[in-house]
C-alpha cells in the first residue's frame, strides 16, 4: 500500500484527479484546495460547478481548518456513527471556491478507509470524494461498473481493491444547522 500512497501522492500534488477506493464506493478525488484540479473533477463527471463537493479528512479534529463553526454535536455524530457519515457545516473556508455549495456550506465526510486515512494524512490536505459516475447516471457499486470514459478521464487509478465485491453504500449525508439541530438528507 506504500507504494499506492507514494505514487497517488505525486499526482495530487501534481494537481491531478484519482480514481480510488474509499469506505464508501469508488470515488474520484483530487487536492480539494486546488480550483483547476476541482474543475477537472467536474468536467470528468459532467457536472454542474455549482453542485459542491464532498471532501475527505483523516480526522476530526481539522474539521476546524475548514469550517468557521463546528457544533459540538458535529463531533458526537461522527463519533456514534456505525456508517460512513458526511456532515453538511456551513461556513466553509481554506478550499477551492468550486469546492464550496453556493450558499457557503460543504460536506465533510471522516475516512474510515485505511488508504484514504493514510494517504490524508500524508498529503496533509483534504480530498475531493465524489462518486466515479458521469453525473445522472448510476453509481458504480464496483469498480469493474466504472465506465471507460471515466477511466481514460483521470490522471491515476490506485491499484488497490479493483477485485473487491464487498458491497458498498454512499454515506450517509447529515446537514447541520444552528443551535445543534440537524437533519437527514440521505440515510
Amino acid at each position: 500500500m506504500r507504494e499506492e500512497i507514494n505514487k497517488t501522492l505525486e499526482i495530487l500534488k501534481n494537481g491531478g484527479v484519482i480514481l480510488y477506493p474509499t469506505d464508501t464506493v469508488w470515488g474520484l478525488g483530487c487536492d480539494a484546495t486546488n480550483t483547476e484540479a476541482v474543475a477537472k473533477v467536474n468536467e470528468i463527471k459532467g457536472r454542474a460547478a455549482d453542485k459542491s463537493l464532498i471532501v475527505l479528512l483523516d480526522t476530526d479534529n481539522k474539521i476546524q481548518s475548514y469550517v468557521n463553526d463546528v457544533p459540538e454535536v458535529a463531533y458526537d455524530l461522527i463519533e456514534y456513527t456505525e456508517k460512513p457519515l458526511t456532515v453538511i457545516f456551513s461556513n466553509a473556508k481554506n478550499l477551492a471556491p468550486n469546492v464550496i455549495n453556493a450558499d457557503g456550506s460543504l460536506g465533510i465526510r471522516i475516512a474510515k478507509h485505511d488508504f484514504c486515512q493514510q494517504l490524508i494524512q500524508r498529503f496533509r490536505k483534504p480530498i475531493v470524494s465524489t462518486s466515479a459516475n458521469i453525473s445522472g447516471e448510476p453509481t458504480a457499486k464496483f469498480f469493474d461498473e466504472i465506465s471507460e470514459e471515466i477511466k481514460d478521464a483521470v490522471d491515476y487509478i490506485v491499484d488497490l481493491e479493483q477485485e473487491d465485491r464487498t458491497p458498498k453504500q454512499p454515506s450517509t449525508i447529515v446537514k447541520l444547522g444552528y443551535g445543534g439541530q440537524f437533519e437527514f438528507i440521505r440515510r
